[in-house]
């Protein structure tokens, strides 16, 4: 399977690779294996959504937030394999944080919007390990965060 030309398949499109807002790189290479910094969701270039899920985000926002957060991974991983991600063996694990309101329990079905893409792009080679944990913030109030480690071809 083609993740390039899945994502096309897909409607899909990568955004630009965000710049790091801090002291970090958005990636490290060790090996085959790539870290992927945690990315937050966009849209029109702002932050998005912003709130805490539960209450002023719900569960189905926030999974495509999720989804947002891990095509901006792939931006950071087209980039980490030489501009193709043909270059990605598979993902190897997600990590997502959810902005979670007071008894908010779902944040497994949150993070699924990041697990379903990964699946549909790289299919089988998309299966991967996982943690979806629940925080009381954010960095800018947004809904989700997800990091990424993947294998590199």
């Amino acid at each position: 399977m083609n993740p390039e030309a899945r994502l096309a398949e897909l409607g899909l499109t990568l955004p630009p690779a965000a710049a790091p807002v801090a002291n970090y790189i958005p990636f490290t290479i060790s090996g085959k294996t790539l870290y992927v910094s945690g990315q937050v969701p966009r849209r029109d270039g702002k932050l998005w959504p912003i709130g805490q899920v539960g209450a002023e985000v719900s569960v189905e926002e926030a999974k495509a937030a999720a989804e947002n957060c891990f095509l901006a991974i792939l931006a950071h991983a087209r980039a980490a394999a030489g501009g193709d991600l043909s270059g990605i063996k598979r993902v190897l694990r997600i990590t997502g944080y959810v902005n979670s309101a007071p008894g908010f329990g779902d944040q497994p079905q949150v993070i699924n919007g990041a697990s379903d893409c990964a699946v549909a792009v790289f299919g089988e080679a998309g299966r991967h390990a996982r943690s979806a944990v629940g925080v009381s913030a954010l960095p800018g109030n947004v809904a989700v965060e997800v990091e990424a480690i993947l294998e590199l071809a």
